[in-house]
């Protein structure tokens, strides 16, 4: 059963429901409507998809769109978006094909296409509205606006601010001055969904099939103490095939270990990072280090090798080992739920 979500801009009816999250945008922009079942349903009346083009750093992608994953009775391909580390905590960016390995359900896989190259990214910006963060949105937004000015001028970015409900306060734009009011846009007050807010806006994320690499940017100060859904939930949400990569900056205490750790297990499930600043001031110089991990992640494309993917979770590690580094890690998503009713 679908669980219905209130998600609405502010200036409409609070009572208007959907199954999930209502899409609307200001004035200054044309309202697109969302489907009335945005689990299941159709997508919303966006533009078609841009076909994928050839480009000399992507190697054959075998028809597949880019980021993204294909089903039709069972997965054809998959495509990860993976961060390398070295040792030293550097962006180990400069790795060829060679270097990786992939396994999923522990067994190695072929890897089918591979690219390291900047590429437009829908970004959904998720941040709490609640009373506790009145003192900290000033320097959050501004932080926020660098990390999307430093952005591909092709990025589309969402604005959500939530506290016991997510609200949708700017639909995907690249209009600086649009996301701008919608930063400020606050009420700062009531508790804090969390997981409803991740929930929802991976789903809105995943109703728009114009850019397929996609980001969610969580900024709170507490622990979720009033969603529906569940971390486990959310976490189920994330790792669809149309899920996002997920990174999050805690403003909270270290005595706040149960919000902590929520916030870390939402990100290491997508291949994203938790960040936890001990400061205010220091929340831009995170948006600036997120900015550089987004452009320069590698995107993997394999097929299973089992020919009946049985339904379910399925596990991912992706490997990485090359001469003239230590020991490199590599973030990516942790696996993947198929054989569900998926877009």
């Amino acid at each position: 059963m679908i669980v219905m979500r209130k998600f609405t801009t502010h200036g409409l009816a609070a009572g208007v429901l959907f199954a999930a999250l209502v899409v609307s945008a200001p004035a200054q922009e044309p309202v697109q409507q969302a489907a009335p079942d945005l689990q299941s349903g159709p997508p919303r009346s966006v533009p078609p998809p841009t076909p994928v083009q050839n480009s000399s750093s992507i190697e054959d992608l075998n028809g597949v769109d880019q980021g993204s994953f294909v089903f039709k009775k069972q997965v054809e391909e998959v495509v990860l978006h993976a961060t390398v580390i070295d040792q030293d905590q550097r962006l180990a960016a400069h790795l060829d094909r060679s270097a990786f390995s992939v396994f999923e359900d522990g067994r190695p896989q072929t890897i089918t296409s591979f690219r390291r190259e900047d590429v437009p990214v829908a970004i959904g910006v998720v941040i709490d509205n609640s009373g506790s963060m009145r003192d900290k949105r000033e320097k959050v937004n501004q932080a926020v606006l660098n990390l999307i000015r430093a952005s591909n001028p092709n990025d589309e970015v969402f604005v959500v601010n939530f506290s016991q409900n997510p609200y949708l306060d700017q639909d995907f734009t690249s209009n600086i001055d649009l996301l701008e009011q919608a930063l400020h846009r606050t009420t700062e007050r009531g508790s804090t969904a969390l997981y409803d807010a991740v929930v929802a806006s991976a789903r809105h994320l995943a109703n728009d099939p114009r850019i397929e690499k996609r980001i969610l940017l969580v900024i709170t100060d507490g622990q979720d103490n009033m969603s529906q859904e569940t971390l486990q939930d959310a976490v189920r949400e994330l790792q669809k095939p149309t899920g996002p990569v997920l990174y999050a900056i805690g403003l909270t205490g270290e005595a706040q270990t149960k919000g902590r750790e929520g916030l870390e297990k939402l990100a290491e499930a997508t291949g994203g990072a938790a960040y936890f600043p001990t400061s205010l001031d220091q929340v831009e110089d995170v948006t600036r280090t997120l900015a550089h991990d987004i452009r320069n992640q590698y995107v993997i494309a394999y097929k299973p090798e089992q020919e009946d993917q049985k339904a379910g979770f399925h596990p991912i590690v992706v490997e990485a080992r090359s001469a003239g580094y230590g020991k490199l890690t590599v973030r990516t998503r942790s696996g993947v739920y198929t054989g569900e009713s998926v877009r």
